[in-house]
């Protein structure tokens, strides 16, 4: 269960968070201002909320539960939700999970005089591109929506140990209905700059089959370790 508290730079002074912590999730949700990063990386899908329904844009980070295939992997970029570890925002303040396993260790939150260290300021930077991330992203979504291009994707991968997995709950974007939308939908899409987003969610569909070449190099070096 999380422990939240609204950051303070007396309770806190002393706290330290490790920023590069990898979190052991398999999809992490993220915004439409991060597409173009992400592309080059990860599958961008959409998933309903479990307790909501709402649909959501998330990358894969791995193929079984809590698994993410990324940790430890430099140079890639990481989406804001993987980048901001324990933290969270609360009204106009910066709030901290003080459960998290990030928590204890790595990088200073505060200056001995008690200002916000490089860190954390990064971390509020980060926030100022993630919370309008989030309305900008449902709006996008609510549009593909309403001209029903969403479309449910089942992914099913085969591995050199034998195994199988089928990923099931995830959409993306419907390539043939998207292409019989009326002239001024497709104009609408384009000047919100929404057409590229769906471009680059088709685009990054074939992110799904590194993934899994990821997911086949992992079991067989389990594999070799198992049987020496």
């Amino acid at each position: 269960m999380a422990n939240i508290a609204i950051l303070n730079r007396q309770t806190h002074r002393t706290l330290r968070v490790q920023p590069a912590f990898a979190a052991p999730r398999n999809f992490v949700a993220v915004v439409v201002g991060e597409f173009a990063h992400l592309v080059a990386h990860y599958p961008i899908l959409i998933s309903k909320d479990s307790e909501t329904g709402a649909f959501y844009c998330g990358v894969m980070l791995g193929i079984d539960q809590s698994e993410n295939l990324f940790a430890g992997v430099s140079g890639l970029y990481r989406p804001l939700n993987v980048q901001r570890g324990p933290f969270f925002t609360s009204g106009s303040d910066i709030a901290i999970d003080l459960d998290h396993p990030a928590v204890g260790g790595g990088e200073p939150l505060f200056s001995e005089a008690g200002e916000p260290t490089a860190y954390l300021t990064s971390i509020m930077s980060l926030f100022r591109d993630l919370v309008p991330g989030i309305e900008q992203t449902k709006a996008f979504l609510g549009e593909l929506m309403r001209l029903n291009l969403i479309a449910p994707v089942d992914i099913n991968l085969g591995f050199d140990d034998g195994s199988e997995r089928t990923l099931e709950g995830l959409y993306t974007v419907n390539r043939d209905a998207l292409l019989r939308i009326s002239d001024a939908d497709a104009l609408m899409l384009f000047r919100r700059g929404y057409l590229e987003l769906c471009y680059m969610m088709l685009a990054s569909l074939k992110q799904v089959s590194v993934l899994a070449e990821r997911k086949n190099a992992a079991l067989v070096e389990r594999g070799r370790a198992a049987f020496g």
